[in-house]
């Protein structure tokens, strides 16, 4: 058996779909026997996942499995290696730079207060 990453994309529409777009990409780990196993279990797992359910508007919220946008086989797990990547064009450098030391701030404080309460 070997190791897969395959993207999964998922269209989410609220109420009557009236807003932008909304995609959820996700990037699964699979472990399957060949690359095509690995394409008809990514296929499984999107159309097992798709939901309907209410939101706190009481609008309809579908997640509508879209297809399988990459598979790539993973040749070896080692520790610290690259799983995936990409490349951000922002706007404003300044606004994109500060929401990621946000998100590393609020990461790095659920460690602080795990340590404070042990």
């Amino acid at each position: 058996m070997d190791w897969y990453i395959a993207r999964v994309v998922f269209n989410i529409v609220s109420g009557e779909g009236g807003h932008t777009p909304q995609f959820d990409e996700q990037y699964r780990l699979l472990k399957a026997r060949s690359l095509e196993e690995a394409y008809q279990k990514a296929g499984r797992t999107g159309t097992l996942e798709e939901e309907v359910f209410l939101n706190d508007k009481n609008e309809m919220v579908r997640w509508d499995f879209v297809g399988v946008s990459e598979l790539y086989p993973v040749n070896e797990l080692r520790d610290g290696m690259e799983l995936f990547s990409s490349v951000h064009e922002a706007e404003d450098r300044a606004a994109y730079i500060e929401t990621i030391n946000m998100k590393a701030a609020y990461i790095q404080s659920r460690f602080e207060a795990v340590s404070e309460n042990a």
